[in-house]
C-alpha cells in the first residue's frame, strides 16, 4: 500500500540489522509514565475511497462563502480571485522550488519576491519590505519586537481599535521576550486613548485602520504623539484592498507597516495559510525580521537577485537573532504579486472604490434598522443589534440568520469575549457583495424586528 509500505517480515528484517527485540525496544528510553498501553480510540485505518467518502461528508456541513448572501469580514475577507491566478502558482517551478538560499537555481523564485516586495513597498508608502511573513498577527509581533530592538524600551501600546487576535499574539509572543504589553480596551474609536497613553517608556504603539470596527482613521497625530516621546508607530491593516483608496501608512507617518494580504490573490481557504506583509523606514531596515530580497549584477554585469542583509544561520542564533522567523509564505505572496500585477494601480483603485460602495450601500439599508456604529468605513461597518433582535446577542443573530440562508457577520464576542460587546456585530461587504444580498439581510432584519 501506498501508504502502509512495510510489511511484517520487514519490521523484523529492520530490528534484526539493528539488533532490537522487537519495537518497544526502540522506546526504552521513554518514561514509563509517559506511555500509552492501550492504542488510541480512532477508526482503523481505511482506504481511499472511504476515505473520500468520509471527507466530503464532513464538508458538505459546511456553508460555502459562495453559497448565499456573505457578510463575514473581521480580517478574513472574501474577493474574486481571477482564475489565472491559481492557474500560475501550481506551475512547477513555483509551486515545488525550494527556498532560494542558492540564487544560482533559484533566479526565478527571487525575482518574484523582489517584485512583491516592491509593491508592498509602494502600497504601503514605505521604503522597504520584506519578503513576507506568516500572517499578519505574527507581522504585528514581529513590529512589537523590533520596536524593542531600535529604541532599547520594553513598553507597548496597543490600541482598542486593533484586532483582538493581534493583539492576543502579540501578547503571547512580547511576553516572552520581557516586553510590557499596555492593551487597551476595545473602542470603536480609539485615538484620543492612544495618544493620552504614550510617555517615555513607550517603545511604540500600534494602531490599526481601518480598525477591527471597520473605522478609518488618519493616525498623522498619533504618530507626531509618538515621535516626540521617541517611540514608533506601527500601522495594522487586516484589510489590504483598502491600500487602494486610503492615505498610505508611510503618508500618515509610521515607521513600521504590518498587514494581511489575504485580499490579493488568496482566497479564505478555512483560515489559511494566509501572507503577512512588513515594511519600515529605510533606517531601521537592518533589525527588520525575516528575508529580504535584493538586486545585484554577476560577474559578467547581468542582473541578478539575491537575499541580502542576513544569511540562513542568522535565523538560528537564538536570542542573538534579529528574528527566529526563518522562512515566509512564498506561494501566498507569489498570488499576491499575480493578481496585483493583474489589477495594475488603476484596478485596484476601481476595486477599492468599488468596495467602499458597496458598504456605503449596506450602511444605507441599515440605517433606521440597526444602530450603525462606525463613523466612517471603508468596506466593513459595526452596528449594534437592538435588545428586542435576538435578545440583543450578535451570535445569536447570527445564528437566526443562518434559517434564512445568510451569513450575517461576525459577533464581536465571537474574537474577544468577555469584552462586554456582546450586542456588536461586524458587517463587511466587497465587491462579491451584490445589491440582492444586501436587500436579502435588511428584509432579514426588519422581519424579526416586527415579529
Amino acid at each position: 500500500m501506498r501508504y502502509l509500505p512495510l510489511t511484517p517480515d520487514d519490521r523484523a528484517q529492520m530490528l534484526g540489522v539493528i539488533g532490537a527485540a522487537d519495537i518497544d525496544a526502540l522506546f526504552v528510553d521513554v518514561p514509563p509514565l509517559a506511555r500509552k498501553a492501550a492504542l488510541f480510540d480512532l477508526p482503523p485505518h481505511a482506504g481511499e475511497l472511504e476515505v473520500e467518502r468520509e471527507l466530503a461528508e464532513l464538508a458538505s456541513r459546511n456553508r460555502a462563502a459562495g453559497d448565499g448572501p456573505f457578510f463575514c469580514g473581521a480580517g478574513a475577507y472574501r474577493h474574486h480571485v481571477p482564475a489565472s491566478v491559481d492557474h500560475l502558482i501550481q506551475r512547477s517551478e513555483f509551486l515545488t522550488s525550494y527556498t532560494p538560499y542558492q540564487p544560482e537555481i533559484a533566479q526565478g523564485t527571487l525575482q518574484v519576491l523582489f517584485e512583491f516586495q516592491t509593491q508592498v513597498a509602494a502600497l504601503t508608502g514605505l521604503d522597504v519590505a520584506n519578503a513576507s511573513m506568516y500572517d499578519g498577527s505574527t507581522a504585528c509581533a514581529e513590529a512589537v519586537m523590533m520596536s524593542q530592538r531600535v529604541t532599547r524600551r520594553e513598553k507597548a501600546i496597543l490600541s482598542g481599535g486593533l484586532h483582538p487576535h493581534y493583539a492576543a499574539v502579540t501578547q503571547t509572543i512580547a511576553h516572552a521576550e520581557g516586553m510590557t504589553i499596555v492593551r487597551q480596551a476595545a473602542a470603536i474609536d480609539a485615538e484620543a486613548a492612544v495618544i493620552a497613553a504614550i510617555d517615555a517608556q513607550t517603545a511604540c504603539v500600534v494602531v490599526q485602520t481601518p480598525n477591527v470596527f471597520g473605522v478609518v482613521t488618519d493616525v498623522t497625530a498619533i504618530a507626531e504623539a509618538a515621535h516626540a516621546a521617541g517611540a514608533l508607530l506601527i500601522v495594522v491593516t487586516t484589510e489590504a484592498v483598502s491600500f487602494g483608496l486610503l492615505k498610505s501608512p508611510g503618508e500618515m507617518g509610521a515607521d513600521i507597516a504590518v498587514a494581511e494580504g489575504q485580499s490579493i490573490g488568496n482566497a479564505l481557504n478555512y483560515g489559511g495559510p494566509y501572507v503577512g506583509l512588513f515594511t519600515c523606514r529605510e533606517s531601521l531596515v537592518r533589525q527588520m525580521p525575516g528575508r529580504l530580497c535584493g538586486e545585484t549584477v554577476d560577474a559578467t554585469g547581468r542582473r541578478g537577485y539575491v537575499l541580502t542583509l542576513s544569511t540562513r544561520e542568522q535565523h538560528i542564533r537564538r536570542e542573538k537573532a534579529t528574528s527566529n522567523i526563518c522562512t515566509n509564505s512564498g506561494l501566498c505572496a507569489l498570488a499576491f504579486t499575480i493578481h496585483m500585477s493583474l489589477l495594475g494601480e488603476v484596478g485596484l483603485r476601481q476595486l477599492a472604490a468599488l468596495n467602499h460602495s458597496r458598504t456605503r450601500e449596506l450602511k444605507a439599508a441599515l440605517d433606521g434598522v440597526v444602530e450603525v456604529l462606525t463613523p466612517r468605513f471603508f468596506n466593513e461597518i459595526a452596528v449594534r443589534v437592538p435588545a428586542n433582535l435576538a435578545a440583543g446577542d450578535a451570535a445569536a443573530l447570527v445564528d437566526d440568520l443562518l434559517a434564512d440562508g445568510i451569513l450575517g457577520g461576525v459577533p464581536y464576542s465571537r474574537l474577544a469575549p468577555g469584552a462586554g460587546m456582546d450586542d456588536v456585530l461586524l458587517l463587511a461587504a466587497t465587491e462579491t457583495t451584490t445589491s440582492k444580498d444586501i436587500a436579502a439581510l435588511s428584509a432579514a432584519l426588519k422581519r424579526r424586528l416586527s415579529q
